[in-house]
């Protein structure tokens, strides 16, 4: 008996009677992110995490009494890793949409920000499926802004390339080889359009507009079932809402731009 309980406790050290026994402790909150998206995560010159997305997620942490841990994996990544147990909970930007909704669950939407094309501003070009047809727009992999691109445009004509990355995008945006990229408007503002490689282009058009497909605003993305933290980071976000932690932070990185969930 002996022997097996020692063989039991060695089981639960290295995993071998499940992922979920080899991380027991519940003050420990373990983040997936994908941290090329400024200014919601993106990485400092030294290697740290920063951005809106990071800095709410140790506020949450702070106020839920846990230790925040970021893992990093690509966006398209995310949902199957947290799925595997490779962290706790997605801190990324990630819309809370009915089809992700069938994989996961989320918390209480945090924030809610508009989805817009760039393109070159005198391109002529405005975010309809008439106006880009015969055009190349890149995407993000696994967004909400692919999923509305092909169901929006890509029947009518319109070429959408979707990257793993979004600085590869900027990339081949600036480079020629695409004509406009959709994303979420922060992201274009902060990544792109005010650093000198997006001189020349702009917003083009208005903010695209389809609650189905791009959600009802960012949420933490966690596992089916997973009350106990849902509901205790839902007590967190509640905390950082009413303190004006969310609408500080807002303003820090995204200036006049409304963040708040409708």
């Amino acid at each position: 008996m002996k022997r097996l309980n020692a063989l039991l406790a060695l089981a639960c050290v290295y995993g071998v009677l499940g992922p979920a026994s080899a991380f027991a402790d519940t003050n420990l909150l373990r983040f997936g992110v994908e941290a090329q998206y400024a200014p919601f995560e993106t990485k400092a010159s030294d290697g740290t995490l920063q951005g809106f997305d990071i800095d709410i997620g140790n506020a949450v942490c702070a106020k839920a009494n846990m230790t925040c841990k970021w893992v990093e994996t690509s966006f398209d990544g995310l949902i199957p890793a947290l799925q595997g147990r490779k962290f706790d909970a997605i801190n990324s930007a990630m819309n809370a949409t009915k089809k992700r909704r069938e994989a996961i669950d989320f918390t209480t939407v945090i924030y809610r920000v508009p989805s817009r094309l760039i393109a070159r501003g005198d391109s002529g070009l405005v975010a309809t499926a008439a106006s880009l047809k015969g055009k190349r727009v890149g995407v993000l992999q696994s967004s909400i802004q692919e999923t509305y691109a092909k169901a929006h445009w890509e029947p009518a004509g319109v070429t959408v390339v979707p990257y793993q990355d979004q600085n590869q995008i900027y990339a081949d945006l600036g480079a020629g080889r695409l004509d406009a990229t959709l994303l979420l408007a922060p992201a274009g503002q902060k990544g792109f359009l005010s650093q000198p490689e997006g001189k020349g282009f702009a917003f083009v058009g208005e903010a695209v507009r389809d609650d189905k497909i791009l959600g009802s605003g960012v949420a933490f993305g966690i596992r089916k079932g997973d009350t106990a933290l849902r509901d205790r980071l839902n007590a967190a976000i509640a905390k950082i809402e009413s303190d004006g932690t969310v609408t500080s932070l807002a303003r820090k990185y995204f200036g006049d731009i409304d963040v708040s969930p409708k």
